[in-house]
């Protein structure tokens, strides 16, 4: 007679973890066949991965410099080693997919870690719910979900006594982006006071401050020329990385006015109102972790930093579920039967995630889509073109690729071997009646041949 094979806990942990990557590739891969995906951010990373992948200098085309000047991300030299396999976009929707699943796993043993054995199975679901993890994978493609299951297990590691994967959790971590060097400080200055982790503090601390100094003061400025990208949105405060920080210090009453707002507020409420049932004083301290990221979003001078749909909250995930852990660790919280946990974390997940735009955001340039896929089709490998946001993540492969945009200049626009146009969707740096011109400018040019048009969609090529 056959005996008939339980289930496990790590199981059933692992069915889940497939699921939602399968789930969060999906999705991805769907809003960018559906030319949802943007040159700023997906464009910027899928050309520069490829040219590294290449043997060529990752220079992007868009912004005008090496990618290393854009957030001295070292993580996109390991990536391309994915695009020597095949050189494909999709690579990037699987890395974010499994990065942002993956992180179950360390909540689960997280959990477990904390005598929470009974819930673990339950705080990874609720972690996968988090609407942050499903919203972020809809927006191109971001090198911190890497730092999001990393931050998790540094975590794991750092209780369990594993010094050296430790160490190498925070230099993969650190490697994602030169703005993470700050939620490994508020890391670190955690396990320092709270946990009582005295050598991964300082650690931690050290690393952080160490790698904060020298991608902000050498490898961002040597490689694009300027100061950080992000200096901008605290314009305020400063015009350098170094004067934002002594403003900062000397006068906080500066920030006061951009602190207490509606608008941060509202983040606020967002950020927590999915897992409000299970923060408590009690179980606060890990929330020292998140105080980097979530005060750099308060006092920015920048809106989309202020909700769940854009990626400038990723950092903050980590030291949430891990108050969530803490809180039940000490049987506080509102709720603690798992059904109804999983209940008001879906509840949460269907109020705020962005699910719903597969049926109306995602689905505004469906009268352009097949003309748009087989002008692309007819564009030649390796040649230079200039398009719109949307289609360029699709035409990143090669050197030279650029977007139109209102009021450029035409010496500029001709200088490109192909130039492919979708009047009714110009993308956001322009707009149709810009558009429009431009192509009936190039009509009347010897220099250019229109190729293909349909449904307002339109290919120049340069004339040989």
């Amino acid at each position: 007679m056959a005996v008939k094979q339980q289930k496990t806990p790590e199981n059933s942990l692992a069915w889940i973890i497939g699921a939602s990557t399968l789930i969060l590739f999906v999705a991805s891969s769907v809003r960018h066949i559906l030319f949802q995906s943007n040159a700023y951010d997906l464009g910027i990373f899928d050309q520069a991965v490829y040219l590294i992948s290449q043997g060529k200098i990752p220079f992007s085309t868009f912004m005008g410099y090496h990618i290393l000047g854009d957030h001295a991300a070292l993580i996109w030299y390991p990536l391309a080693l994915l695009y020597k396999i095949y050189p494909s976009v999709y690579w990037l929707f699987v890395v974010q997919a499994l990065a942002l699943a993956i992180g179950a796993l360390p909540v689960w043993h997280l959990a477990r870690q904390a005598g929470l054995k009974t819930h673990a199975t339950t705080l990874a679901i609720v972690y996968l719910l988090y609407p942050q993890v499903f919203n972020v994978n809809l927006f191109d493609f971001h090198s911190e979900v890497i730092a999001l299951p990393m931050l998790l297990t540094a975590v794991w590691c750092a209780r369990a006594k594993k010094f050296w994967y430790f160490c190498l959790s925070v230099f993969i971590i650190l490697m994602c982006k030169a703005v993470l060097s700050l939620t490994v400080f508020g890391l670190g200055a955690w396990l320092l006071l709270f946990e009582k982790r005295s050598k991964e503090g300082v650690v931690a601390i050290t690393m952080g401050v160490a790698w904060f100094v020298i991608a902000s003061g050498v490898i961002i400025p040597t490689f694009s020329g300027k100061e950080a990208a992000a200096v901008g949105r605290y314009g305020y405060l400063g015009n350098s990385v170094w004067e934002i920080g002594k403003n900062l210090l000397t006068k906080p009453q500066i920030v006061l006015g951009k602190i207490l707002s509606l608008q941060n507020l509202e983040y606020l409420i967002l950020l927590t109102a999915p897992l409000i049932w299970g923060l408590s004083l009690k179980g606060a301290a890990p929330l020292v972790g998140a105080i980097p990221c979530v005060a750099l979003n308060i006092i920015a001078d920048y809106q989309p930093q202020k909700n769940i749909v854009n990626h400038y909250s990723v950092p903050a995930v980590p030291f949430l579920i891990l108050a969530l852990i803490a809180t039940l660790a000490v049987g506080k919280g509102l709720i603690h039967k798992r059904r109804s946990i999983i209940i008001w974390s879906l509840i949460g997940f269907l109020l705020l995630a962005k699910y719903t735009y597969f049926g109306s955001l995602y689905l505004d340039k469906l009268d352009t889509w097949q003309a748009t896929r087989e002008a692309i089709s007819k564009v030649q490998p390796r040649a230079s073109v200039l398009t719109t946001p949307a289609i360029s993540p699709h035409l990143t492969h090669r050197q030279n690729i650029n977007m139109a945009f209102k009021e450029q200049a035409f010496s500029d626009v001709v200088k490109y071997d192909y130039i492919l146009m979708d009047v009714r969707h110009p993308g956001w740096v322009n707009d149709s009646e810009s558009a429009r011109r431009l192509v009936n400018s190039l009509k009347n040019r010897s220099d250019f041949k229109l190729t293909y048009e349909r449904t307002d969609v339109y290919l120049f090529q340069k004339s040989t």
